[in-house]
């Protein structure tokens, strides 16, 4: 019974913090480290199931935009049309997938295991909080995602690359480096979760086969479903709930956030926890 509600937990977690610029990883490894929750049933493998539940969100949430865009990109073929928002907005996010793609294919042991440490994402919920704060102070928040620049767009992606450090919040560093960018908040919010599928899917396809490899018992295989499950319908809730979100408010609350769970999680790391 602990194994399913542990299961349950992490899923909630991981479909609150995947959207919320607040660090999926982050708070999953802290929530392993703080709780002592098996590594060996919640590690890495189990990620596979929590990050397919948040897939399968972004996706029913955005189908009709993903739509959109790949009749756009079908359109574009065999000359693009880079006037047209649509076809643009395609080689954008193809364009701000690379750098995260490339990164992870060369790195990926050494991000899932050589940096997983609690250290690591006090230091990064610091240092991010810091340039969500600048990033709102500078930004002139005016532009659309289909009219930014493909430079802009590769930024954006170097952006996502940067967030394969536990701590660093994917859709936080995107979105702030959209904004810091000038886009609109809810426009840096929505081209981060589009451009968040193409990553999210091709780190699920090679993590798949080492998950399934290693003692998918049909307990395991329980535990990931109810994780998966947990992970979909709360993260289509948070892409919902940070949308509106950004109606009215900044990314400030975020950073604010960020500040004060590394100023506890390092207190507990320094007394001995």
């Amino acid at each position: 019974m602990r194994g399913i509600i542990e299961a349950l937990i992490l899923g909630v977690v991981q479909g609150i913090t995947e959207f919320l610029p607040i660090s999926s990883s982050g708070h999953l490894l802290l929530g392993q480290y703080f709780f002592g929750m098996d590594q060996e049933r919640f590690g890495l493998t189990f990620d596979v199931a929590l990050h397919l539940g948040s897939l399968l969100a972004v996706i029913a949430y955005f189908w009709r935009d993903l739509a959109e865009v790949g009749r756009a990109f079908v359109r574009s073929v065999p000359r693009p049309d880079f006037q047209d928002p649509g076809q643009r907005m395609a080689y954008l996010l193809i364009l701000a997938t690379i750098p995260a793609a490339a990164l992870g294919l060369m790195f990926r042991e050494f991000f899932e295991t050589g940096l997983r440490s609690p250290w690591i994402v006090v230091a990064s919920l610091t240092s991010f909080g810091a340039f969500f704060i600048v990033s709102e102070r500078l930004g002139s928040k005016t532009k659309t995602a289909a009219k930014m620049s493909f430079g802009n767009g590769l930024v954006i992606g170097v952006g996502q690359a940067i967030s394969l450090l536990p701590g660093v919040s994917r859709s936080g560093a995107t979105i702030s480096f959209g904004v810091l960018l000038g886009l609109d908040r809810q426009e840096a919010a929505r081209f981060s979760f589009l451009m968040s599928i193409p990553i999210t899917a091709g780190a699920v396809a090679v993590q798949l086969p080492r998950a399934l490899d290693e003692n998918f018992t049909p307990y395991v295989g329980f535990l990931f479903l109810v994780g998966f499950a947990a992970s979909a319908v709360v993260a289509y809730l948070s892409i919902k709930f940070l949308l509106a979100f950004f109606r009215r408010y900044s990314l400030r609350a975020f950073a604010y956030y960020g500040f004060a769970l590394s100023a506890l999680v390092a207190v507990l790391l320094l007394l001995g926890y």
